[in-house]
């Protein structure tokens, strides 16, 4: 068994246009996303902090760093899943998101799990 399948963590991500709370018009965009982090590896770990790239289609990246996720630091055993929701505002009807976070397992070992880049779009924008 190598490191990788000790500490690993895979996250999924669902996302969804709010319209009642966007206003095209002020150019405020509006996106929920919905996060399972799974523990897929064999050490439990907690989730410490989160980092975001959060791209506009103007080329505008806001970077978002803090502790935690919806104001927790989850612990999961392996197998255990966590999910939320949060949700992020841009200034186009296109971006993207991608980040990391920050974890550490019960052997002490520190790592990151990847969360690869994914698109916002308000529905029929992208044909």
């Amino acid at each position: 068994m190598t490191e990788h399948d000790i500490h690993k963590i895979d996250v999924g991500v669902e996302t969804t246009y709010v319209d009642d709370q966007s206003e095209p018009d002020a150019d405020r965009y509006v996106f929920a996303y919905t996060i399972t982090i799974s523990n897929v590896g064999s050490t439990p770990a907690k989730l410490l902090n989160r980092r975001w790239l959060i791209t506009d289609a103007n080329g505008r990246v806001q970077e978002v760093r803090g502790e935690g996720v919806v104001g927790e630091q989850p612990y999961l055993r392996p197998g255990e899943v966590f999910r939320y929701t949060s949700g992020t505002v841009l200034e186009t009807p296109v971006g993207t998101m991608e980040g990391e976070y920050e974890m550490v397992a019960d052997d002490g070992k520190a790592f990151l799990a990847p969360i690869d880049r994914f698109s916002l779009s308000v529905p029929r924008v992208l044909h």
